[in-house]
């Protein structure tokens, strides 16, 4: 039976608990491993910790990954990629060479007659307004052409300088703090007020949860990350579960 996976927050480029070589090896593998019955793969955002497409150009490295990515899609499995807040620069590339859609905003599905938003995550919720201004500066056209004047050397450095003080900012918000203080399911519970949503799929907080929404039936799902959980979540026409690759010491958190 063919199944539907959903991963996010690779961070390929950046060292932390392990090598970025490492955590690409396992990810190549674990997408070697679920070709064998996977009809759909959604990567939900953030896979690389800076990405940006000069017209010519595109980051050195990463060439298991994308050319696993190819190969999968050349065996007609259908995969989808999401920016995140560290790769919102995807442009062309991806849907060019690799026939894989690029989405910048939350998507609408329906898979066995259940109904999913799947995004990021990052600028959904309350608060957060600080990061929101920054979030539609980075994604305005001018900003990109001004990044792209710059020399790559200097531009990917100056790049690597930011995501560093992201990740030492975002350390301190990624734990866990109670159900009540997590915005992607107060996010979630205020759209249940107006629409049938069965998944809500998201990934940024780094931390794999499953949360019951307050209608009793819906869920939110946090894909987590691969620097510390390696999770991904699996859809088998039925039911959404959370899975954790070669990380048997790993729980879901359950809310």
């Amino acid at each position: 039976m063919s199944k539907i996976y959903f991963a996010s927050d690779f961070h390929l480029g950046l060292e932390l608990n392990q090598s970025s070589a490492e955590r690409e090896r396992l990810i190549v593998d674990w997408l070697s491993d679920i070709k064998k019955d996977a009809s759909e793969v959604y990567l939900v955002g953030d896979l690389f910790d800076f990405w940006f497409e000069y017209q010519s150009v595109v980051p050195r490295g990463f060439v298991r990954f994308i050319g696993k990515l190819a190969e999968l899609r050349d065996q007609g499995i259908e995969l989808h990629i999401f920016t995140g807040n560290h790769d919102m620069w995807m442009f062309s590339y991806f849907e060019d060479e690799l026939d894989i859609p690029v989405h910048r905003n939350p998507i609408r599905r329906t898979f066995g007659g259940k109904s999913f938003l799947i995004g990021h995550g990052d600028g959904l919720g309350p608060g957060d307004y600080g990061y929101k201004f920054i979030k539609r500066v980075f994604a305005s056209r001018i900003c990109q052409w001004s990044f792209a004047r710059l020399h790559p050397n200097f531009a990917f450095w100056l790049a690597r300088f930011w995501s560093r003080r992201s990740r030492q900012k975002a350390d301190r918000n990624d734990a866990f703090q109670g159900k009540e203080n997590e915005w992607l399911a107060t996010y979630a519970n205020e759209m249940i007020d107006t629409e049938s949503i069965h998944y809500f799929v998201f990934g940024h907080r780094h931390l794999p949860i499953d949360c019951r929404l307050k209608n009793g039936s819906s869920r939110y799902i946090n894909l987590g990350d691969w620097m510390t959980y390696r999770s991904y979540a699996v859809f088998d026409g039925n039911d959404l579960k959370l899975h954790f690759y070669k990380n048997e010491e790993s729980q879901v958190i359950f809310l």
